[in-house]
């Protein structure tokens, strides 16, 4: 494993800035003057509230409309303000012992590049790929414009770039669509970034395919992981946890080469609290998340119980990407209580963590039961139990060769603290430590 120490500690609380701050989509576009980014700094002592330990930022690099069409990725979009701007966001955020991922769209540009509007006019096409006579587009979008990954000019240039903001303060990367990219070409960047900022973390957005070969043919230190995000949500929606079992299985397999990124909510899918059809079971996506092997990822809002869906349509992402006015603002009984369970499980997360490797182990698995153990490489276990059904489901620590343990979590946790028989709500939860 290639990732610096502090990642073993890291946990992410993501936000979409251009939506965040209501500067994408809305007309008139807000000016430079406006100093929008500013205002997640109002932010920070939320997220540090939370327990969260980072910043993972979507784009904040000029561009034309949702910040994946990057136009110049040496300034800050005018819509959220300036240089001056971002260097004070990433003091506020290091001053509270946040660290600070950037988002960076190196497969493909906006139609304003300076270089492709060069191209498009009859000059030097070397930068991007072509069909002919044609350029190549990102998966048929018009807007964004495919980069030659073969152009050494391309290579220098994603270096130089990286580099630059990681001088001015940022900790790291996610890699967007990084799955479209050669790994030679990622392969030919970062060891040249390292070897400037060794302690830079970087992680490419990769949906399907071979994650450990990514990995090990790229250079990444992670890849996001949306084989277990899938997994989770729709077993709990299907009440078929054998689903969830065998994606962890599958986690545990990719703990051996690399630490993957896990979320359960992010600003390209369905908020988690929509995508369930039982209310009652973010709070078990959750338990998941923070109590498996990975780098955990909270995307802004879902730990109010924010809902939005994402459809695939101009516009589709508006949704799960809204304007935040103030912390708390509008946050029901109902958000509250979420947001409590995040505090406290994250801040379970961050007592023991051995979690950041730690591989799980079936117990007993139903449908709509699901009792595991997270274990540690080197020593520390909890035993997680889950149910989605309506009926209480026993849980005998004995069974497991345990003779008792502590609650230390839980929906409707028992009296008694230290349980070796006991019993899971219907629709609830509980994590014992054994004792």
């Amino acid at each position: 494993m290639t990732e610096p120490q502090w990642v073993q500690h890291v946990i992410w609380w993501q936000v979409y800035p251009l939506g965040f701050v209501g500067a994408y989509p809305a007309d008139p576009a807000p000016t430079p003057d406006e100093h929008r980014l500013r205002r997640l700094v109002g932010w920070l002592d939320y997220a540090v509230e939370l327990g969260a330990s980072g910043l993972a930022l979507g784009p904040v690099f000029a561009s034309r409309t949702h910040g994946y069409d990057t136009t110049d990725h040496y300034r800050i979009d005018p819509r959220l303000g300036s240089d001056e701007d971002f260097d004070h966001l990433i003091a506020e955020a290091h001053r509270r012992g946040l660290r600070v991922l950037l988002d960076g769209v190196f497969n493909h540009v906006g139609t304003d590049f300076a270089r492709y509007r060069d191209a498009a006019a009859g000059g030097d096409r070397s930068w991007f790929r072509t069909h002919g006579d044609d350029f190549a587009t990102f998966e048929g979008h018009e807007g964004l414009i495919a980069l030659n990954h073969r152009s050494p000019e391309v290579v220098d240039y994603t270096a130089d770039v990286m580099s630059h903001w990681l001088s001015r303060g940022a900790d790291g990367w996610r890699l967007d669509a990084a799955y479209a990219v050669p790994d030679r070409f990622w392969a030919q960047v970062l060891p040249r970034v390292r070897q400037a900022h060794p302690q830079a973390w970087f992680v490419g957005e990769v949906i399907h395919g071979d994650y450990q070969a990514r990995v090990r043919d790229s250079g990444f230190d992670s890849v996001t992981q949306y084989e277990l995000w899938k997994a989770i949500w729709s077993s709990l929606n299907d009440g078929n946890l054998h689903e969830l079992d065998w994606a962890l299985t599958r986690h545990d397999e990719f703990l051996d080469t690399f630490v993957p990124m896990t979320f359960i909510g992010n600003h390209d899918v369905t908020r988690i609290a929509s995508q369930l059809t039982n209310p009652d079971h973010v709070e078990h996506a959750l338990v998941v998340l923070l109590t498996t092997g990975g780098i955990p990822s909270i995307y802004a809002g879902d730990e109010v119980a924010y809902r939005g869906v994402k459809e695939e349509r101009f516009g589709g992402d508006d949704a799960v990407r809204p304007e935040f006015g103030s912390p708390h603002e509008g946050v029901g009984e109902h958000g509250q209580q979420v947001f409590r369970a995040h505090q406290h499980l994250i801040g379970l997360r961050r007592r023991h963590p051995w979690l950041h490797t730690a591989r799980t182990a079936a117990l007993h698995v139903t449908n709509r039961g699901y009792v595991y153990a997270a274990r540690g490489e080197q020593g520390g276990e909890l035993v997680v139990a889950l149910n989605v059904d309506d009926e209480a489901m026993p849980l005998s620590l004995p069974e497991f060769g345990i003779d008792r343990g502590e609650v230390v979590a839980g929906s409707g946790a028992p009296p008694s603290d230290v349980v070796s028989d006991t019993a899971v709500p219907p629709h609830g939860w509980l994590i014992v430590a054994p004792r």
